[in-house]
């Protein structure tokens, strides 16, 4: 019997995430626009931005969600250590629950307020507040982050 021997690409190993698919690709970029377009004057939305953790290794959330931030276009910054409000995750082909739920209990601990996970095979969308504690809002629902008040048109992720 063969061993199968899983390659793991430098993207994987370096930002320990999953290499973004087409549909990753697709939503993440849905997401950006439709929360630029109505919120960009309350939050800064930034993807695939390095977070220093305070304990652990550091995470790159597909998009992190922050109060407006002053940007400095000539003094940049390489890793975030302050918390963002919210996070979002795509889930990929690849992830466990497991995996997900162990990182959003991370940015818990951290002080991240919301963590959104975005499940492409349901078109769905659930928003956590704690661990074991979240809304689900499939595509024909409106979903509403009740420490951000974005309020989103969930179909609007997934067209």
């Amino acid at each position: 019997m063969e061993a199968i021997i899983e390659q793991i690409s430098d993207y994987e190993r370096e930002r320990s995430k999953p290499i973004p698919t087409l549909n990753h690709a697709v939503i993440q970029g849905n997401l950006i626009f439709n929360l630029k377009l109505r919120f960009r004057e309350q939050y800064t939305i930034a993807s695939e931005l390095n977070i220093t953790m305070p304990e652990g290794p550091d995470t790159v959330p597909d998009i992190a969600i922050y109060p407006k931030l002053q940007i400095d276009f000539l003094h940049d910054i390489t890793s975030m250590t302050e918390m963002p409000l919210t996070v979002v995750e795509i889930v990929s082909p690849s992830q466990s629950d497991a995996n997900i739920l162990a990182k959003f209990e991370r940015y818990f601990k951290a002080g991240v307020q919301s963590c959104w996970l975005v499940m492409p095979s349901l078109q769905a969308i659930a928003v956590y507040s704690a661990i074991g504690k979240y809304q689900f809002f499939p595509d024909s629902a409106t979903l509403t982050d009740p420490v951000t008040g974005i309020e989103l048109a969930v179909g609007e992720v997934f067209s």
